[in-house]
């Protein structure tokens, strides 16, 4: 079982193409901060990024190179140290992202080419994958990570090349590419403990998540994972807290919660079907954990999803 594959699909990680920087020169692009995770592409030339408060502060960029930032942070795209001939402030890049446009800056034709991504995720899901990351995520292009350098060319080259179903092959490589980066960057971690990627680091914990996701509707206890892993209750009990930061029993409630949600959200099933699919025998019992959980019932939450046109017809 792909465990990563269920929580990207879980939490609706989805990315979308902002804005392309094609420039040449002395530049800058002043980035705002923003509530979806940002990458960014160098698919030509080279850049530094500046972002604040982070160590080290400054980083240069190569082709080839992609950068990840989960919490959207403010920070600055430049030609070098102290760049700033040719400027887009803020508002100027906030408007290309929602637009999709090309801000085209410096001297012309242009030497170095970027590309600006957004990931955005359901934040109801509490089983996520990019709040675990840390503040930057920078893969050079030359690391050799089987397949990333592939995704960069082709997303440059159909960039630069627009062809038949153009957008259609943007999206899906866009989602390839998160897939690849964290990829990329699993082997070069620190050891993740205390958060879902812990599970990674862990081969007992990560066979005891397999359970819990293949068949989350059974009555499972920490004695039951435990026997069918043929391992000792308080084996289990510490490397899953430790890897992980919850007990088995508090991770099976919070993704069982989180399917439910989905469900709720994505389908017309009554309650009693979701609850039961989940592991909930008794609707009662459900409803009552699912609003500890979301802060409202299950039919208000639907109601909610339907409100804000997220419910599927």
């Amino acid at each position: 079982m792909d465990l990563v594959s269920d929580v990207l699909e879980i939490s609706g990680v989805r990315g979308t193409i902002g804005t392309r920087t094609e420039a040449g020169g002395d530049w800058s692009v002043s980035v705002a901060g923003c509530a979806v995770a940002v990458v960014h592409v160098v698919t030509a030339g080279s850049a530094w990024l500046d972002l604040p408060g982070s160590s080290p502060r400054r980083r240069e960029l190569a082709a080839g190179d992609v950068v990840l930032m989960p919490g959207g942070p403010a920070h600055v795209l430049s030609s070098g140290p102290g760049a700033g001939t040719s400027v887009a402030g803020p508002d100027e890049v906030s408007r290309a992202f929602g637009s999709g446009e090309v801000i085209r800056l410096g001297s012309q034709p242009a030497d170095t080419r970027i590309v600006t991504i957004g990931y955005d995720c359901d934040h109801t899901v509490h089983t996520q994958i990019l709040g675990t990351l840390p503040e930057v995520v920078h893969i050079r292009g030359d690391d050799g990570a089987d397949g990333f350098d592939d995704t960069v060319r082709m997303l440059g080259r159909e960039l630069s090349h627009p062809q038949l179903a153009g957008r259609a092959v943007l999206n899906s490589l866009v989602d390839v590419l998160l897939v690849q980066l964290v990829r990329a960057w699993l082997p070069t971690r620190s050891e993740p403990h205390g958060t879902w990627l812990g599970v990674l680091a862990d081969p007992l914990v990560h066979k005891a998540m397999e359970h819990l996701h293949a068949e989350p509707a059974l009555p499972w206890t920490t004695t039951r994972l435990a026997h069918a892993l043929d391992v000792s209750r308080a084996t289990l009990s510490r490397r899953f807290v430790a890897a992980v930061g919850q007990t088995p029993a508090a991770y099976l409630t919070q993704w069982r919660l989180d399917l439910a949600a989905v469900r709720l959200r994505g389908t017309r099933d009554p309650v009693e079907s979701v609850a039961a699919a989940v592991g909930y025998q008794s609707v009662p019992a459900f409803s009552r954990a699912f609003a500890r959980s979301r802060g409202m019932t299950p039919g208000r939450y639907r109601t909610a999803a339907r409100d804000d046109g997220r419910l599927s017809a």
